[in-house]
């Protein structure tokens, strides 16, 4: 490998590292996975940075390869599991202790019960919704169509809502 190549790449890994690994911490809940998958999953692009073509975004791109690390490590008998990001939250003005308890408890809430759902559904929702990946993004992470991506955000979005709702939730509060 080139001087060259090593440096863009090192530049790619210092933009990116931490989103990536803000992504697979959500799914996996844990720091120590996370940390290893971020790692494996740059190995990967390293090893194929010469594929990326320029049709997708790079993060899209970096993205998909931390999905398939994360499913590979989910097929290696391993769950993956969502993780209140409750202490990633960074608000403009200061709220009130009590407003900070109540937030962190919908989150929690939340999180909770997007984890309940089936896995296609907690990724969708996940990359559209957490991650506010555009539709075009999370169909090429997922290897979806588009429509497949709106059906299904549509259905997961309906399937949290009636979740919420057999737990006794008020929707509007939550969502």
């Amino acid at each position: 490998m080139s001087d060259n190549y090593s440096i863009h790449f090192q530049k790619v890994y210092e933009e990116y590292s931490d989103k990536v690994y803000s992504y697979l911490l959500l799914l996996t809940g844990k720091k120590e996975v996370a940390e290893d998958l971020t790692q494996e999953t740059f190995l990967k692009v390293y090893k194929h940075y010469d594929q990326f073509n320029g049709d997708s975004q790079m993060f899209t791109w970096l993205v998909k390869i931390a999905r398939n690390v994360a499913i590979d490590y989910l097929r290696r008998g391993n769950r993956l599991r969502f993780f209140s990001l409750d202490k990633y939250v960074v608000q403009s003005c200061q709220p009130s202790p009590v407003e900070i308890i109540v937030k962190g408890e919908k989150t929690t809430l939340l999180y909770k019960t997007i984890k309940s759902l089936k896995l296609s559904y907690q990724e969708v929702l996940i990359l559209r919704k957490i991650k506010e990946f555009s539709i075009k993004e999370t169909a090429m992470i997922l290897g979806w169509s588009e429509s497949k991506v709106k059906i299904t955000t549509s259905r997961a979005m309906a399937a949290l809502k009636k979740e919420l709702k057999r737990r006794g939730e008020l929707i509007e509060e939550i969502i």
